[in-house]
């Protein structure tokens, strides 16, 4: 319920006033005592009746809060004025109309006044009035301009001058009109009576000087630095000991000039002059030496007055008597043109392809047919190599013929940085190999042959063998091999070496007059091959299926029945042995190496690894290390445990191997996968605590591996037996895949 109003209530002017302190003149600043302020508003700051307070602040408002600075920044609003000048003494004019732009900045009330230069005004111009905040003219000198001050026909006083703005552009007219200011109509300019005057008598004024306007810069703006490359021929045969010289001639379209130097053969018995024609212009038709005076750039026709000053000149503009001279142009040059060079005839025979560009968006020329001006060079009569000597390599004889400081032959540096060992990855190939002699010792001894990827060189290296009766070691050195039935002592060099793809198990290799025959292979080279199978197309599955299918039918019944004759129990797998010797009295063109290929490829997985299989291993295993003498295994467990960040107990198989690797543990790579293989998990990791136990025959011995197991567990080809890779064959997937479905 609402209170009704008394009748002769009043309302309290203090209601709601917040500030009740009472002014005061005279203040402390800097600790100093002075009077702030001049003049005494009432209690609580408010003016007086009559008072008027100064603005501190800019009428602009703000947006967005932010400073005047940051939001006006590089905004200027512009308007036109003008202001009359009184000229004294003057029957011509007696008040001059100046015309200027007045400038101002929104971001901080600063006004410039700029007035646009003439030429020959006599007068002082530009800046009138440099950027500043202007004081109001008097009695309110203390305060400034500020945007409200200004509106279009309305005069404004500046330091005592009266400008009249006439009108503004078209950003302060919008300007204005959000800040609600009412602009008034463009106001005309006035025509200053001595400015039109003055034009007239300018547009009526002939030079009375003997000048005239010759335009060479915008010539030299557009063309400088383009110069036209021509290539001549000089034909000079007709004199005593004359011949035909090459020449080049330069035209600078900047200042149509022409340049011309000589092409100078090495050992040409000629003066290397630095040029044939200095750099000027070339005229057409050279005309006998004139006198000095007689070549002008212009003509007077009559003098008035006394020579020098004060006199009067009048220019012949028609060029009467005028000697006029022809010069070559760009126009007059192009292909199989003779130009005269000062009574000399130059064939202009071929350019450059800056020239072709040039006359064909210039002129639209598109035929740039060279003239034939060259001689055809003789041949170059061949190096006579002398023959290889024996000695080094023949690419290092080679480079000692070729200079007097022989330089190292080139590698390629590529293949080397693709396939040269990187961490673990060896790129190298190993196959197993044995002698092809007549002697039985040699044809019992055992090579391991080494094919080096990153540079195609052969090492090949004999494993000792107890009462063989053969030093074993280093049988021959790092390099590359020739193939056989090639000149040992010729000049050319030898283009045919033994390569990777004449490596494979089953091939004969000659490596300088011992031949070998290929038995055995690693398991790295399989797959590096089988994965390259583009580069060794005995690894290619694709090539072996078709030698398969192109086999007549009579042979695919014989194999389709002696492979069921191995497999009365039809279950689809036979062993290898029998596979192998099948396809080779089959006569299906296969070699070993591509049997073992096809082997692989459909072989049957092995199942997992029993408790007697972890026993052979770490037996065999731990006899190459009671023979090696290792014994670091609590240094390995330490080195495990700081790899392990986790303390999990487990690695994985990469990491162990590192580590072994690291502590160059005396093991195959072959042994060590298979012993890292039988402790690894579902996971993919590895029990290092275990895998260290196993291998430590000090404190957990193993029982002795025997024979057999020996055999299969290391595959560093240390017998004459060799175990296959492959043991079960699925013989149906086989059949399926080559002939199509059984029947």
């Amino acid at each position: 319920m609402s209170l009704p109003l008394l009748p002769y209530s009043s309302y309290s002017k203090t209601l709601g006033k917040e500030a009740f302190h009472k002014p005061q003149h005279f203040d402390y600043l800097n600790g100093t005592a002075m009077m702030v302020v001049s003049e005494k508003p009432r209690i609580g700051g408010e003016p007086l009746p009559g008072q008027e307070f100064r603005s501190t602040r800019s009428g602009i408002p703000s947006v967005g809060g932010g400073p005047l600075w940051i939001t006006f920044d590089k905004q200027v609003l512009c308007f036109d004025a003008y202001f009359q000048e009184a000229v004294a003494e003057n029957r011509v004019e007696s008040m001059r109309v100046r015309q200027c732009k007045i400038y101002f900045y929104l971001e901080d009330n600063t006004i410039q006044v700029v007035e646009p230069e003439f030429k020959n005004s006599g007068i002082p111009q530009g800046t009138l009035i440099h950027r500043h905040r202007i004081p109001l003219p008097p009695p309110k000198d203390d305060q400034f301009y500020s945007v409200h001050h200004f509106n279009i026909n309305q005069e404004i006083v500046l330091y005592s001058r009266t400008f009249m703005v006439t009108d503004c552009d078209a950003f302060t007219c919008n300007f204005l009109r959000k800040l609600g200011v009412r602009l008034n109509p463009p106001a005309p300019t006035p025509e200053d009576k001595y400015s039109s005057l003055r034009r007239q008598m300018e547009a009526s004024m002939q030079p009375l000087r003997p000048y005239e306007r010759q335009d060479t810069l915008r010539q030299f703006l557009e063309h400088d630095r383009k110069v036209l490359h021509f290539f001549c021929l000089w034909d000079d045969s007709g004199t005593v000991f004359g011949d035909c010289r090459e020449l080049t001639l330069h035209y600078f379209l900047s200042d149509d000039t022409i340049e011309i130097r000589e092409i100078f053969c090495p050992n040409s018995g000629r003066d290397t002059v630095p040029k044939f024609l200095k750099r000027s212009k070339l005229p057409k038709a050279p005309t006998p030496k004139l006198q000095p005076g007689e070549v002008t750039n212009r003509t007077v026709l009559n003098v008035f007055g006394p020579v020098g000053q004060g006199g009067r000149f009048i220019l012949d503009s028609l060029k009467t008597g005028a000697i006029q001279e022809d010069f070559y142009k760009d126009c007059d040059l192009a292909l199989g043109a003779v130009i005269n060079v000062w009574g000399r005839k130059v064939l202009l025979c071929d350019c450059d392809s800056f020239t072709k560009e040039f006359y064909r968006s210039k002129y639209g020329i598109e035929d740039f047919t060279p003239v034939p001006y060259k001689p055809r060079p003789t041949p170059k009569p061949t190096r006579q190599v002398p023959p290889y000597n024996g000695f080094g390599s023949e690419e290092d004889s080679l480079s000692s013929c070729q200079g007097l400081l022989p330089k190292p032959p080139k590698k390629d540096f590529r293949k080397f940085m693709e396939k040269d060992r990187q961490g673990l990855v060896s790129n190298v190939l190993r196959f197993a190999g044995k002698m092809v002699s007549e002697d039985p010792i040699d044809r019992e001894r055992l090579f391991i042959i080494s094919f080096y990827l990153s540079d195609d060189t052969i090492s090949v290296f004999e494993p000792p063998q107890r009462n063989s009766g053969v030093i074993g070691g280093k049988f021959l050195e790092r390099r590359r091999v020739k193939k056989p039935d090639q000149e040992l002592l010729k000049s050319e060099a030898s283009e045919s070496y033994v390569g990777a793809r004449d490596l494979y198990v089953g091939a004969r290799l000659c490596l300088h007059q011992y031949e070998f025959q290929l038995v055995d292979v690693d398991e790295f080279t399989l797959n590096y091959m089988e994965d390259h199978a583009m580069e060794f197309p005995r690894a290619n599955i694709g090539t072996i299926v078709s030698k398969l299918k192109s086999i007549s039918e009579d042979k695919r019944r014989e194999i389709e029945r002696l492979l069921a004759v191995s497999d009365p129990e039809d279950t689809g797998v036979v062993s290898y042995g029998p596979l192998r010797d099948l396809l080779l009295e089959a006569g299906c063109q296969l070699s070993e190496h591509e049997i073992l290929t096809l082997g692989r490829c459909y072989r049957v997985p092995a199942p997992a690894s029993s408790h007697s299989d972890l026993n052979s291993a770490l037996g065999a295993a731990q006899e190459t290390l009671r023979k090696k003498h290792f014994e670091d295994f609590p240094e390995m467990t330490s080195a495990f445990l700081h790899e392990d960040r986790h303390r999990a107990g487990r690695l994985s198989t990469q990491e162990v191997r590192t580590i072994c690797k690291a502590f160059r543990l005396p093991l195959p790579d072959d042994l060590l996968m298979t012993v890292v293989g039988r402790y690894e998990d579902e996971t993919g990791g590895i029990d290092y605590h275990a895998f260290v136990s196993g291998l430590n025959w000090r404190e957990n011995p193993a029982p002795p591996a025997l024979a057999d197991d020996s055999v299969k567990a290391n595959v560093v080809w240390d017998s004459q037996t060799v175990a296959p890779p492959v043991k079960s064959i699925n013989y149906s997937a086989l059949l399926e895949d080559v002939f199509g479905q059984r029947e």
